[in-house]
């Protein structure tokens, strides 16, 4: 009975029902869309780290993050495996360039040059083309920047530095949170890029020997190398994260926007709902003539927001997927998961719900004495 009335209230005027279910997709599909862009963002900001096996991370001192660190002198390596846990250290380049395009117009560009070593950055999900060996002139990118460096495909050539590069690989969904294009080369090319002597790198990534400590081996670098930051990875990831959402705000905004987004859904759902429940006091007042528990009355009004907030999820969601599939190939996907929909379902609950108050406690305030006045 309680489901039926419930419907039954709210299909009784049914644009206001229609403005409900708009307030909430739209809540439903900014939080959605924001939260997307969030973790979208987190996983490019990630991405690169992810894709190492190295337990610790060695920079130079103040490094914020992958694409900013400064280039070492090279005897951090050496110093590195003299350390009792370390099975190997393996250099690696990342750093901004200028990618001159055939139209004469630059882009700026992230060089990562590594060699074949298990525990540095190689490019993966390649679908055209080859991720390695590269020849001496061989680059490979994500064909999600192609139109921003000015090029077809592979067998395309730009220029780096003044050097001439050929592409020889393409990936997909290797983004930049930079938006400046990653640009996999071997170590040897990186090195004449950039014009940088054999054994400097950014970064040397080391490898633990099989039953090593890295808390232990870390302090233990640390206290060798006093000019650089020895990072394990789970520390330089969230340093990482850090820095980019939250250290330039693009984190705060995003989730700013979130928090808009049930705002602005609460306030209407809100308004719709104690709208709705005006127009049925008589009916309230009737059933509390009648021996009804503000109780049954107030589940009711809960069932209301549950079933506004069901419709009004699906309806979100639909068009959230639609979104999200749209920006698969774009600079800055929305990824959406399983998670996040389930946190989604049980924040627009929670988001009726609080919508609900109003009418509850206009509810709960109704004489039932009203029905006889009449």
């Amino acid at each position: 009975m309680v489901i039926k009335l419930a419907i039954r209230n709210l299909f009784h005027d049914r644009s206001r029902f229609l403005v409900t279910l708009v307030g909430i997709l739209f809540a439903v599909v900014l939080v959605a869309v924001q939260l997307g862009m969030y973790f979208g963002a987190r996983r490019m900001i990630t991405g690169m780290i992810d894709h190492t096996s190295a337990d610790i991370w060695i920079s130079k001192y103040g490094t914020e993050s992958i694409e900013q660190g400064d280039f070492q002198s090279g005897r951090e390596r050496f110093t590195a495996l003299a350390v009792p846990g370390v099975e190997a250290v393996t250099p690696l380049v990342v750093s901004f360039a200028e990618w001159h395009r055939p139209d004469s117009s630059i882009a700026h560009v992230v060089v990562v040059g590594s060699d074949d070593a298990d525990t540095t950055l190689k490019p993966w999900n390649v679908v055209e083309g080859s991720s390695g060996p590269l020849s001496p002139d061989g680059v490979v990118v994500d064909r999600t920047y192609l139109p921003a460096l000015g090029i077809t495909g592979v067998g395309s050539f730009g220029e780096i530095g003044g050097k001439r590069v050929k592409v020889e690989g393409l990936t997909n969904g290797i983004r930049s949170f930079t938006t400046s294009p990653y640009v996999f080369t071997s170590m040897k090319k990186a090195h004449a890029l950039f014009s940088v002597p054999p054994g400097q790198a950014n970064f040397y990534l080391v490898k633990l020997a099989p039953g090593a400590v890295a808390a232990e081996v870390k302090r233990e670098l640390q206290s060798r190398l006093p000019d650089s930051s020895v990072f394990t990875k789970t520390e330089f990831r969230q340093r990482n994260l850090d820095y980019w959402l939250f250290g330039t705000g693009a984190g705060v905004a995003l989730l700013g926007g979130a928090a808009l987004g049930l705002i602005i859904g609460t306030v209407i759902v809100a308004q719709t709902l104690y709208s709705s429940t005006k127009d049925h006091l008589s009916e309230f007042a009737t059933l509390r003539a009648l021996g009804s528990s503000s109780l049954y009355i107030h589940k009711v009004i809960l069932t209301q927001a549950a079933v506004s907030a069901v419709c009004g999820f699906v309806l979100g969601t639909i068009l959230a997927l639609l979104i999200s599939q749209l920006s698969g190939h774009t600079a800055l996907p929305i990824v959406l998961t399983p998670a996040i929909a389930a946190f989604l379902f049980a924040v627009t609950l929670i988001m009726c719900a609080i919508s609900a108050v109003s009418s509850i406690l206009k509810v709960t305030k109704i004489d039932p004495a009203m029905v006889f006045a009449r």
